[in-house]
């Protein structure tokens, strides 16, 4: 442990807890020694495992001082401070040093402590008017936490009370102080400008609102669940554009329902969603160049020579707070897009055709995405964004002929400058020639990128990518007598607004068999079930997969196989709400598959086999359920 965390928990833990980590540190010390001299990165990701070790004891502390701001700012429903601190830091006492976060990326505001406080540089200072709340010195709620999380409620319970809002409210009440104690400025006086910052004053919003809706409880990091009345937080248009996962649209009718309201109210649906809704799209909300993205436009930008690669960024700020300032700051950086943590949603701020400023002299030719959270730490990397990051990228490599998926680095993660070849087409800012920047730094996994970006790498097939037709998914859902719980009125067709990669999937829209009160097991068949026009698979080393998207939980999925002595079906794996998903099963593998119909004997034994259908299941729900799915393919 270096000299600055031993400072940090000495000033930051109470005596009782002093020996606990002084005793975490006794037992890492020898494994140390033992490993002997290492690589500069291998020894910083010793010491990144032993501070997120230590990480916890500095949350259960945390947790109590966020009692004694409750108890001190009664007004502030349990759970907000909580749930703010999340979004801000992932409970990390932020302190902007070089030996802690390494260099201010992009000038961007530097935030401080558990909170995330500002000191001003663009945004409103937050500190020092905390600290005047609470009649502190400002330097004391940069360093101390439990300054830091009881100027935090000084400044939200000021909010709070200035509307109206007490203890006992509901989450989505908070959400207008919200949007004000966020800090962004304004961005002058132009109604556009004002609108954007807005628009990233309402994302912060939903951000620690979505938090406690789903509740977090991650190494010591404990978000209480609050259900949250979305429709009651913000309009149906504000929704859309947040892409809030439980909204279900009726697109022909231009509403959001709410089931048990009168018509024409709003309906919030926690178990699907529907990803496009153009009657509420406008315009200048939707990315022209990328489909999925949010348009939020920044002003700075330059011409473009060329596009020869990409350039992964991680923000050192958080997804609203960047939003804000690559609209309005007075470097004129900025970004071509920008992906969120806890759900992957890009916003595009820099159309493709022009140069964002995000790489310095290597501006003009590269294309930039920024990703929330701090290089220090790995927790902002979540599969959602990974997904979504990856997704965007695959979209340069079929749009740009220079910019190729398989040529992105691969490599272990650095905490410094190491620059690449310009053969390397998607690298990080660290890579480049002529940079102090370092991100995205030791905690972005590059393999499992690389492997994002080329799935189907090695020996394989797509089966179906729907790129032009439904190809073996030819008929409905409900087609099979073997499903139960649909209607006959649910549908598989092929979707080109909402896809994995290339330009379309397949879209099965699951509805309720109202006559039932079965649970739904849907058989989506391969070739009408005709066996002799299934594709044809072989056993040794066989892996089938595909690609599934879904805004409703608890889903699962499964296969069909036709084997030699009947049909096999493979134990069912959960599709994870509001990411794209890869699910995969071997063939070979007899743990993997269970007897179904004839003489199946629950394993697959013929040496070639045919796909015979793919499996969804889920509990009965009176909800639509709309599902993607995007490449199905055998890999050897």
């Amino acid at each position: 442990m270096n000299k600055y965390s031993e400072r940090r928990f000495a000033a930051c833990l109470p005596s009782s807890l002093s020996l606990a980590v002084i005793g975490l540190l006794a037992l890492a010390a020898p494994w140390l020694a033992i490993a002997g001299p290492a690589p500069e990165d291998h020894a910083l990701a010793q010491r990144l495992q032993i501070e997120e070790s230590l990480a916890r004891v500095d949350r259960a502390v945390y947790a109590d001082y966020f009692r004694q701001a409750y108890a001190r700012y009664p007004a502030i429903p349990a759970g907000t401070l909580e749930s703010v601190a999340y979004v801000m830091s992932r409970w990390q006492h932020l302190q902007p040093s070089a030996a802690q976060y390494g260099e201010q990326h992009q000038h961007m505001p530097r935030s401080y402590g558990v909170m995330g406080l500002y000191r001003g540089e663009g945004f409103a200072d937050q500190v020092g008017e905390g600290a005047r709340l609470l009649g502190v010195p400002a330097a004391r709620v940069q360093r101390d936490p439990l300054s830091n999380i009881l100027a935090a409620a000084a400044l939200l319970d000021r909010e709070l009370r200035a509307d109206g809002i007490g203890a006992k409210a509901a989450p989505e009440a908070t959400r207008p102080a919200l949007e004000r104690y966020a800090g962004f400025a304004r961005g002058g006086n132009a109604l556009a400008r004002s609108a954007i910052q807005d628009h990233a004053r309402a994302s912060f919003a939903f951000d620690v609102l979505l938090a406690q809706d789903k509740g977090v409880n991650d190494r010591g990091i404990v978000v209480p669940a609050r259900a949250v009345a979305w429709e009651r937080a913000f309009d149906a248009r504000k929704l859309v554009q947040l892409r809030a996962p439980f909204v279900r649209l009726d697109v022909a009718n231009d509403r959001v329902e709410t089931p048990g309201l009168k018509s024409g109210g709003y309906a919030i649906d926690p178990l699907s969603e529907t990803l496009t809704a153009p009657s509420l799209d406008s315009a200048d909300t939707k990315s022209t160049d990328y489909g999925p993205a949010l348009w939020v436009a920044s002003p700075y930008h330059s011409t473009r020579n060329s596009y020869d690669s990409v350039t992964i960024h991680t923000m050192q700020g958080y997804y609203a707070g960047s939003i804000s300032w690559f609209q309005n700051n007075p470097y004129s950086v900025s970004a071509h897009y920008l992906v969120r943590s806890s759900d992957g949603q890009i916003t595009q701020m820099v159309r493709e055709d022009r140069a964002s400023h995000h790489v310095g002299i290597h501006n003009k030719t590269t294309l930039g995405i920024e990703h929330e959270g701090f290089i220090n730490n790995a927790s902002w990397y979540t599969s959602a964004m990974y997904n979504a990051s990856a997704a965007l990228t695959r979209h340069f490599c079929a749009r740009y002929s220079a910019i190729s998926c398989a040529s992105a680095f691969r490599g272990p993660a650095g905490s410094g400058i190491n620059v690449l070849p310009t053969s390397v087409k998607v690298k990080g800012h660290q890579h480049y020639s002529g940079q102090d920047h370092t991100d995205p730094g030791i905690n972005w996994d590059w393999a499992r990128y690389y492997n994002l970006l080329n799935p189907g790498s090695g020996t394989g097939t797509v089966i179906d990518s729907f790129e032009s037709t439904v190809g073996h998914f030819d008929t409905g859902p409900a087609y099979s007598g073997s499903t139960t719980g649909i209607a006959a009125t649910s549908l598989g067709e092929r979707n080109c607004a909402t896809r994995k990669n290339g330009e379309c999937s397949l879209r099965v829209l699951l509805k309720d068999d109202t006559a039932s009160a079965s649970d739904w097991a849907v058989r989506l068949l391969s070739a009408s079930g005709t066996p002799a026009s299934n594709a044809a698979l072989t056993r040794g080393n066989g892996k089938v997969g595909f690609w599934v998207y879904t805004g409703a939980t608890g889903m699962s999925a499964a296969l069909g196989i036709d084997d030699s002595d009947g049909t096999e079906r493979s134990v069912s794996r959960a599709i994870p709400a509001g990411t794209w998903t890869y699910l995969e099963w071997r063939l070979d593998d007899a743990a993997q598959w269970d007897a179904w119909v004839g003489n199946a004997n629950g394993a697959i034994t013929g040496s070639t086999v045919k796909l015979d259908a793919i499996w969804l299941y889920r509990d009965q729900t009176s909800y639509d359920v709309n599902l993607y799915l995007d490449d199905v393919q055998v890999k050897y």
